[in-house]
């Protein structure tokens, strides 16, 4: 019996990506036809700036299995992910990067460990991070460990998007359907058994990346608030230790006026006092304040994506 595999690939700006990605397909696409596996090629234009749009229709216009979605604006990566999975109709759905860095060569072992040794889903890991700044490297490392620890969701040290999924899987996934998403953290959430591939880490085969550090950052932020109320733990802890702390200064200052008086002089360091105080309040008013914000986000049920067209 024919299956289908829809590979949804999430692009930005990738209008020179594209074309080397598309004949890495070509180039695999035999040893699925001959398991009478075929291919459903969807390609998600996430607002793209530059001519991504014109080379998907391209590609379109000489490959009948090729189809695509193009927002009105840029959504963000988790949307594309979102529409590609909403959109496909195969058996199974396999999420990669239009830069290459998702080798497709590894796509037939990823389907045979699902037909034939019982997985649900294959993911996969980098074990390096050759060709990336040293400190942007420091720094993912530490939210995977940070992650691990305040969240009950495992989320794996170098996985990324590229995972194969059974249909079953993919159903999962859209049933959950919030507006603020962090698509490493649902893949875990939903479960299921996974097998997990590693390779080396793979450059760009054209292009710039879209992740500066900052926007790195704020996608880490998202997925600590998505998958841990451990922040909001922290403003209580914090307000606990600091009365505590107001307790053993108001009976040192009683013990002390008792036994030498009270002198006039004042206390020099109750200024900096004052600001520490000020600025473990503030921040965690600030962390209430970005729950609070998710929430609002969430109550106004407004769209993931909105499509402009699709084919």
């Amino acid at each position: 019996m024919s299956e289908t595999i829809s590979i949804i690939v999430p692009s930005y700006n990738e209008e020179k990506s594209l074309p080397f990605f598309y004949d890495e397909i070509c180039k695999i696409k035999p040893e699925f036809e001959k398991k009478d596996v075929k291919f459903e090629l969807i390609f998600v234009d996430d607002g793209s700036k530059d001519t991504t749009l014109q080379v998907i229709k391209g590609l379109k216009s000489k490959d009948d299995c090729v189809h695509y979605i193009s927002f009105s604006r840029n959504f963000g990566k988790e949307a594309a992910i979102y529409a590609g999975l909403e959109n496909c109709t195969g058996d199974y759905a396999v999420l990669m990067d239009a830069d290459l860095q998702d080798p497709p060569a590894y796509l037939m072992e990823m389907y045979l460990a699902i037909k034939e040794e019982g997985y649900d889903s294959v993911a996969t890991r980098r074990v390096s991070r050759k060709g990336e700044p040293v400190i942007r490297s420091f720094f993912a490392r530490m939210f995977y460990r940070l992650m691990n620890k305040i969240s009950n969701t495992e989320i794996v040290d170098g996985a990324r998007d590229y995972r194969l999924m059974t249909r079953q899987m993919v159903d999962a996934i859209l049933s959950m359907s919030e507006y603020n998403r962090f698509t490493k953290g649902i893949f875990g959430w939903v479960g299921f058994r996974t097998k997990w591939l590693e390779y080396e880490n793979v450059e760009r085969v054209a292009g710039e990346t879209k992740w500066s550090f900052w926007k790195l950052f704020k996608y880490s932020l998202e997925g600590i608030m998505a998958f841990s109320t451990a922040p909001l733990a922290l403003a209580s802890y914090f307000g606990i230790l600091l009365c505590i702390v107001a307790v053993i200064a108001i009976l040192f200052i009683v013990i002390r006026a008792l036994c030498f008086g009270d002198p006039t002089a004042g206390w020099p360091s109750l200024a900096c006092i004052i600001i520490f105080i000020g600025g473990i309040q503030l921040f965690c008013i600030g962390v209430l304040g970005q729950y609070l914000a998710k929430t609002y986000l969430e109550t106004k049920r407004r769209p993931i994506y909105i499509s402009r067209e699709k084919a």
